[in-house]
């Protein structure tokens, strides 16, 4: 190693030559490689570089949600889904009953936050979790929605609206990482894969997700206090 580099000074080779670029191309780490700490605008770059391969996921996810919601709303139901369901959203209400604006706020947030963890962990079977919890999401949304309609007429999805503009879409994002993660098993090298995916998925889940989370949690959490 030695007699190259004073081969390469010998020749008068440029420094910047020899000393970044030789190094880059032997496979050796240079001082600036080395100097390279916690950045979080690579952080936010990676974890949206990494959104953006799951594109088609997230496609699909929406794609499916809207789908069965529309399907629901338009009468495709079942008697005995709708009172499991009617049961559980009662259940849900009576939760928020006497309580102030922080704790309906935190409530909301850790649920939502629990959702989409797991929605992105238990992907990796196969992605068939996060598929089931799109199809029954959807079914709730869709099964509300028509009947908030028949008591208040169709304007009242527009007062719906703000409950979901931060909530769906890092539900969508979560549950989208949920079946890539699961799809690692079609890699050439599917535990490497897995591994990749997994750090990925995580950095989109605290740099993105959390965040629409904490602003979603927020806002649903003081329109639940105003209404009631």
């Amino acid at each position: 190693m030695k007699r190259k580099i004073n081969l390469l000074k010998t020749l008068k080779i440029p420094k910047r030559f020899w000393g970044l670029k030789f190094s880059k191309l032997h496979g050796f780490p240079n001082q600036r490689e080395k100097s390279k700490g916690f950045s979080l605008k690579r952080e936010y770059k990676e974890a949206f570089s990494f959104l953006g391969r799951t594109k088609w996921h997230i496609i699909f996810v929406i794609g499916l949600f809207f789908l069965i919601a529309l399907a629901v709303y338009s009468g495709f139901q079942s008697q005995e889904l709708n009172k499991t369901l009617l049961e559980y959203l009662k259940k849900v209400v009576s939760q928020f009953e006497g309580k102030g604006l922080k704790e309906t706020i935190f409530m909301i947030f850790t649920n939502n936050l629990f959702v989409s963890f797991l929605g992105i962990i238990l992907g990796v079977f196969f992605g068939v979790i996060p598929v089931i919890v799109i199809v029954s999401n959807a079914y709730a949304v869709g099964f509300v929605a028509q009947k908030s309609v028949d008591v208040a007429g169709i304007t009242v999805l527009w007062r719906l609206f703000p409950h979901g503009i931060f909530e769906l879409p890092a539900l969508f994002i979560s549950l989208a990482l949920g079946i890539k993660l699961g799809s690692f098993v079609f890699a050439v090298k599917p535990w490497k894969t897995l591994n990749d995916y997994f750090i990925s998925s995580m950095k989109i889940f605290f740099y993105i997700i959390l965040p629409l989370l904490v602003v979603a949690a927020i806002i649903e959490g003081a329109l639940i206090v105003m209404m009631k």
